[in-house]
């Protein structure tokens, strides 16, 4: 599959709406006909109406050139629907690729962050989608001044001439500045982009910010990503002043050398008023297609840059390559020989039913388990066997993996929405009531009037710390996988709560496979059998009552 690079993604664009935009470029060339027509219109009114001074052909030239202002206008209004409609359309489905392919389960190498992503998938998707308009509307301008070229011609050649060679020299001309722009523009979406993540950085981790004192830094941060965003974005529009001051003055020159010639070749005697009065009229409208190309210019620049953005997302390499399997015989969990960052020839088994707890002495040695476990790592990027119900992990279909194992994150994330909406996200067969009060949740709910139905904000930030991790822990327990695991899923609560919970743990996963990896000794005690991780391997296994009464490191570690 050849690369997405920004010109392929741009004639991707183009082709998948060739309809709508051969309606559009048709209609819209027949506007600028029209007007490039209406002063020849009006100085054949002069020449054979108003010199002659024919009442009769006065009247009727004037209902023509009223049926060709009414022409005119009804294709613009029909060419720039159809063109609006295919940018709206482009926008809209660009939008939709990136958000596909940012929740692709296999994952993606972008090396961008959420504000990055958000940028592009909304400034960049609409800039890309204005290619549409720039060739539209280039095509349109160039059929004006083949008209008008044309219409010169038939009055005097020289006359038309000058306006073939020149036209296309001086759109050539300013086609030199388009790598420019293109340079210019893409710098400052990029430092655009880099302050969207910024902000959505530190939005994110606001409160954190604030119990660390760290405010003022994170403003200072911000500052100056807004200050170089800022200056690429003033250099960005000073490049497309410049350009679009050039295209002005150059269109202008052109635009009175052409009316001094046709004024001198009337004193000659070898043009009529109303021909003087024509070439005048065009030599002015031929201004306005010059700077439509310009501008076409302008925004094909604009388009190619972002194009490229898109294409790093849509185009990036997927993290993960799925299997074909799509069953798994028994929830258990196997790894043999394990080495992936800090574990170092790790051996665990979780048999089916069983509840496991992990310590880590080490939190990246936890961080690697759970990575492996969430099936985000690709199979060359560790050594050993990973095995899901006597299936290796490389040999199954994402969707069953992650069916099957369900790996909780510790940052519950929760949706703006309601108290329902957020626990039936990806339930399964599990009674929600009995997920809610496994979780300790019940009084979150009898809490408000609308009980279930109560509004959730975004990342669930009308809620408490510990409320959160309440409510996300019970939709992790309402989707009843066979095998789930639990990343301390305690560490927002009180003590007499957390003890509710690892009973309400032990109560609903009863006969079902659990992983909880903590330190939380009220969950290391309903495990059925506790592992110890020590510089990347099993250092140590039994119950929680044994292990805290022999092993006085795990007791510091757990014991509260």
């Amino acid at each position: 599959m050849r690369e997405l690079t920004g010109g392929r993604l741009l004639r991707r664009s183009i082709g998948r709406h060739r309809g709508r935009l051969t309606a559009a470029v048709l209609l819209l060339s027949a506007h600028q006909s029209a007007e490039a027509l209406v002063p020849v219109l009006i100085g054949v009114l002069i020449d054979r109406a108003v010199a002659t001074g024919d009442v009769l052909a006065l009247l009727l030239w004037m209902l023509a050139l009223g049926a060709l202002f009414a022409l005119l206008t009804t294709f613009w209004r029909w060419g720039a629907r159809h063109l609006m409609t295919a940018m709206q359309h482009e926008m809209h489905q660009l939008r939709i690729e990136v958000v596909e392919r940012v929740l692709d389960p296999r994952g993606q190498r972008t090396g961008m962050r959420a504000g990055e992503v958000l940028q592009i998938a909304t400034s960049d998707a609409e800039r890309a989608a204005a290619v549409m308009q720039g060739w539209s509307v280039g095509a349109a301008a160039f059929v004006a001044l083949v008209v008008s070229a044309v219409s010169l011609l038939t009055i005097d050649v020289p006359l038309g001439l000058a306006v073939l060679i020149g036209v296309p020299a001086l759109a050539a001309g300013l086609q030199v500045l388009s790598p420019w722009l293109t340079r210019r523009a893409a710098v400052a979406q990029e430092a655009a982009g880099e302050t969207a993540a910024l902000a959505t950085d530190l939005v994110h981790g606001v409160r954190a910010l604030r119990g660390i004192g760290a405010q003022a830094s994170a403003a200072a941060a911000y500052r100056g990503s807004s200050r170089t965003a800022l200056r690429a974005s003033l250099r960005a529009a000073t490049t497309n002043g410049v350009y679009l001051g050039v295209t002005s003055a150059v269109s202008g020159l052109f635009l009175a050398a052409i009316a001094g010639f046709a004024g001198w070749l009337t004193l000659d005697g070898r043009l009529t008023v109303g021909e003087l009065i024509t070439v005048v009229g065009l030599a002015q409208f031929v201004a306005e297609p010059v700077r439509l190309l310009g501008s076409a210019g302008q925004l094909v620049a604009q388009a190619r840059a972002s194009a490229h953005r898109l294409g790093r997302i849509l185009d990036a390499p997927t993290v993960v390559r799925p299997g074909p399997r799509t069953s798994v015989p028994c929830p258990s969990l196997l790894l043999s020989g394990v080495s992936y960052r800090t574990l170092t020839d790790l051996s665990l088994a979780v048999g089916p039913g069983e509840t496991l707890g992990v310590v880590g002495y080490d939190q990246r040695d936890c961080d690697a388990l759970l990575e492996l476990l969430s099936g985000a790592v690709p199979a060359h990027a560790y050594r050993g066997s990973l095995v899901v119900g006597d299936v290796p992990v490389a040999e199954l279909d994402l969707a069953t993996l992650r069916a099957t194992v369900l790996v909780e994150q510790h940052d519950m994330a929760l949706f703006e929405g309601t108290l329902r909406t957020n626990l039936l996200a990806g339930a399964g067969s599990a009674d929600l009531g009995r997920a809610v009060a496994a979780a300790a949740a019940e009084d979150i709910i009898a809490a408000h009037p609308a009980g279930l139905d109560h509004p959730v904000a975004d990342r669930g930030t009308t809620l408490s710390g510990g409320q959160r991790q309440r409510i996300g822990l019970a939709r992790a327990l309402a989707a009843a996988a066979p095998v789930l695991v639990l990343p301390e899923p305690t560490t927002a609560v009180d003590a007499v709560t957390e003890e509710r919970i690892a009973h309400g743990i032990a109560w609903l996963r009863a006969g079902s496979t659990t992983v909880l990896v903590t330190t939380s000794p009220a969950l290391l005690a309903v495990a059925d059998r506790v592992v110890v991780l020590d510089a990347g391997r099993v250092a140590a296994t039994g119950t929680h009552a044994d292990l805290a009464e022999t092993d006085p490191r795990y007791r510091a570690a757990v014991l509260r």
